[in-house]
């Protein structure tokens, strides 16, 4: 265990007691939330990513450990464990380098090089390897065995002819220079480094077919495999799958006809044997070059396409995780009425009308767009519901007819404010809205609404709270990531479910409200006892304190001390139950009160009085400054949320349709969608426009996310607009000139290539229009 407190001190860079104490929380059952936020004294101050980054790395280390122990007791029955081998597997850093020691004393199906060696065979192999001024031709005579006859009577080994002996030789050394695990790991990296990914289209596939023609861009494409973006990397991956593409490592030099590959040189190399036109220098060429084409080739492409794929997903999840944690953390709207609509063509937009707190109060459908083409009537519903239920706030689902539907809005908004109402209107995502719909737990909450209705319903309550409502849903079906069915799916899930838990956590839930699955992602508290908590709740009404969750059946002292901090509850009979402070630490909150003289009422929300009071004189052998200063942060501002405050986008007037922009206009948007290359943003004029991440500011930016997430509201300027493409070009750098005029109008910007590059094709097709032409495309992929 001490190499592992070792390892991860230097891998996290931290001390090994700050390790030694985040493991002895975890082991004992303490969650991430609940040690980042309660036990900082005890870990040093260590916060939830670092924290995560151990418990992921623990549990990988321990692993290996355990892998680690049965390796040595395998080989240690071989009776072929020697004190180099035992401190080689003891430095084994990973999983595979630990196999690849491994690998040759693994038990495995009999091959050629055994049964050579089952022959005698291998003395003959060592004297040439060792000596090749000797004539194999001669030496093999005496190693001529008569050809074998199994127990049915069918023919086995056959070693009565010199070629048979010599390709025994070949077998024996192959195999065993195919299974050196410094030669197997020098390959590799050389290879990692050096060696390209290549792809074609599969030749019987038809490259104007839909489905083909998305790949595309990986018709005939080559890249170094080792700085191959994870987004390139999973879209070869899934053409491969879909056996439209075929997908090869080959050599950074092809080697010429009859002679020997790089590949095969960096073998002799590391033999040291080289061809002097000894006697058996070309059996041992032909046992090198049996090596890399025969053994180590395809093991090498398929460990560093391993390789590729799970750098590819760790970047990938990373992206779901980035765009859910900022989904998840995005501006609540609060306690409004909300119109939400769940737009569609043929089947109608459907409306959900909630009231301040989430309740479904009104439903209707419908029928702006084809085929019935209603507008004016669907104006009139729609008035009729934000005038008998006072809507001052819709939220429209960006699906299909999303556009339509948000100039219908657009409509109703000039309506209202003929009367004097004033409304605004905000696109958002609809991911997840129809899984919801048909869940359980929406037939639970809305019995008696037809499942097209509950979808718009969710639209309008994620707008009110985005966390509370989007937790309902398994995250994976949000859909805010690249090619999230192509990633390992359980290790999705566990980040997801970790992004979730930290968000939930950091905001803190209602006790008194919060539904079930919200309830669920609170530390501490699995499925079973948050429906135990709702039941309770249920049968005696409000909680009034945090201690009565004590008598909630299966809720015990250990699950009570890891929740309480997190759980809120307002106007009760403790004030200080409304904020983060954690029941543990009361009595450090009353040494405040004897201090202060005031009682607790008067001392939340008072910052200049806080700010006078010195944490150490508070401070015992218990709960020492850290926390001290963490309570008197909590009662400055109690029950605060960290979200950021509802904003919506201030569109021009004027400007409503693509057609309005102008080169060099300064507008006002809402970012859409973030990816590595760019921000998208929302500028009320039915199509987002596009700030390359080269346009996101001054200083160089390698990932947009470094600069924008989605929901922040933007000041950006038109640098271009392409109305036939439907294309608009931005920047945020306001002080921007705009597009050059003297050459091709493409919408390309000025050092677009910085942080982006284009696969690399081996024909003569045309690259990409423009990094923005290209961009938009990159888009339609996450999309998939």
């Amino acid at each position: 265990m001490q190499q592992i407190v070792r390892q991860l001190a230097a891998e996290i860079k931290i001390s090994e007691s700050q390790v030694r104490a985040a493991v002895e929380l975890l082991d004992g059952g303490a969650t991430v939330p609940f040690i980042a936020r309660y036990r900082k004294e005890v870990t040093g101050g260590l916060d939830d990513i670092q924290l995560r980054e151990l418990e992921a790395r623990l549990s990988y280390l321990r692993e290996l450990e355990d892998r680690r122990v049965a390796v040595l007791k395998a080989i240690d029955e071989q009776g072929k464990l020697t004190d180099a081998l035992r401190a080689a597997i003891a430095a084994a850093p990973t999983k595979q380098e630990l196999e690849d020691i491994y690998l040759p004393f693994k038990q495995k199906r009999r091959t050629k090089g055994q049964i050579a060696k089952e022959f005698g065979i291998e003395p003959l192999a060592d004297m040439l390897f060792a000596d090749p001024t000797l004539d194999p031709q001669e030496e093999a005579k005496a190693f001529l065995k008569d050809p074998e006859v199994l127990p049915d009577g069918k023919p086995g080994a056959d070693f009565s002819t010199v070629p048979a002996v010599l390709d025994g030789v070949r077998d024996i050394l192959s195999e065993r220079w195919a299974e050196d695990a410094t030669l197997v790991q020098a390959m590799r990296e050389w290879l990692w480094s050096e060696g390209l990914l290549r792809s074609k289209k599969v030749e019987s596939k038809n490259e104007n077919d839909a489905e083909v023609a998305k790949f595309r861009d990986y018709f005939e494409y080559d890249e170094p495999i080792g700085r191959v973006p994870s987004h390139r990397a999973l879209a070869v991956f899934r053409g491969r799958a879909l056996e439209i593409l075929e997908a090869k490592l080959v050599l950074p030099v092809e080697p010429e006809p009859g002679k020997p590959s790089i590949a095969e040189g960096r073998i002799a190399n590391h033999l040291q044997w080289s061809h002097q036109s000894r006697k058996a220098d070309d059996l041992l060429r032909k046992c090198v070059a049996w090596t890399w084409r025969v053994k180590l080739s395809l093991s090498t492409e398929r460990d560093l396409f391993s390789r590729l794929r799970e750098d590819a997903e760790k970047v990938a999840i990373k992206v779901f995780a980035d765009n859910l944690r900022d989904l998840l953390l995005a501006a609540p709207a609060g306690p409004r009425t909300v119109m939400g609509l769940d737009p569609g063509i043929r089947t109608g937009v459907k409306v959900a009308v909630v009231d301040s707190t989430g309740k479904l109060v009104d439903t209707s459908t419908v029928y702006p767009h084809e085929p019935r083409k209603d507008w004016e009537g669907s104006l009139h519903t729609l008035a009729k519901l934000v005038e008998k239920h006072g809507v001052n706030l819709i939220a429209i689902g960006n699906g299909t007819a999303s556009r339509e539907t948000d100039k219908l809005a657009a409509d109703l908004i000039k309506l209202a404010a003929k009367a004097d109402k004033q409304i605004e209107k905000v696109v958002v995502s609809e991911a997840g809205a129809s899984v919801y719909s048909a869940s359980e737990y929406a037939s639970q909450e809305m019995p008696d609404v037809d499942v097209s209705l509950r979808g718009a319903a969710s639209i309008a309550r994620r707008l009110q709270d985005p966390l509370a409502e989007l937790v309902k849903i398994e995250p994976k079906s949000i859909g805010v990531g690249q090619y999230q069915h192509d990633v390992n799916q359980s290790e999705l899930a566990r980040t997801l479910d970790a992004v979730v838990e930290d968000c939930v956590n950091s905001v803190g839930v209602d006790l008194n409200t919060a539904s079930v699955p919200l309830l669920s992602r609170v530390s501490g508290l699995s499925s079973s006892v948050a429906k135990s908590v709702v039941r309770w709740r249920e049968a005696n009404g409000a909680f009034k304190s945090r201690k009565q969750l004590m008598d909630v059946s299966g809720l015990g002292a250990k699950t009570f001390e890891q929740s309480a901090g997190f759980l809120r509850i307002r106007d009760g009979e403790n004030p200080l139950d409304m904020t983060g402070v954690h029941p543990e630490t009361y009595p450090v909150v009353e040494k405040i009160i004897t201090t202060t003289g005031k009682p607790v009422g008067e001392i939340m929300g008072r910052a200049e009085m806080l700010k006078t009071l010195k944490p150490e004189l508070f401070a015992n052998e218990q709960f020492g400054v850290i926390t001290v200063k963490d309570i008197l942060g909590e009662l400055e501002k109690p029950g605060r949320d960290p979200r950021p405050d509802f904003k919506v986008a201030r569109f021009n007037e004027g400007v409503e349709d693509i057609k309005d922009l102008k080169e060099g206009m300064i507008l006002e948007g809402t970012v859409s969608n973030v990816a590595q290359f760019g921000a998208f943003v929302d500028l009320g004029v039915h199509q987002d426009g596009l700030v390359h991440v080269s346009q996101l500011s001054h200083k160089f930016v390698n990932d947009a996310r470094e600069v924008v997430k989605t929901g922040d509201i933007v000041k950006v300027k038109v640098l271009e607009v392409d109305v036939a493409r439907s294309r608009i070009s931005l920047t945020m750098k306001l002080d921007a000139a705009p597009a050059r005029r003297d050459g091709p109008r493409d919408n390309r910007f000025e050092s677009a290539g910085r942080g982006y590059s284009q696969p690399q094709r081996r024909s003569n097709e045309p690259a990409p229009q423009s990094a923005m032409a290209s961009a938009f495309a990159k888009l339609q992929q996450l999309k998939r």
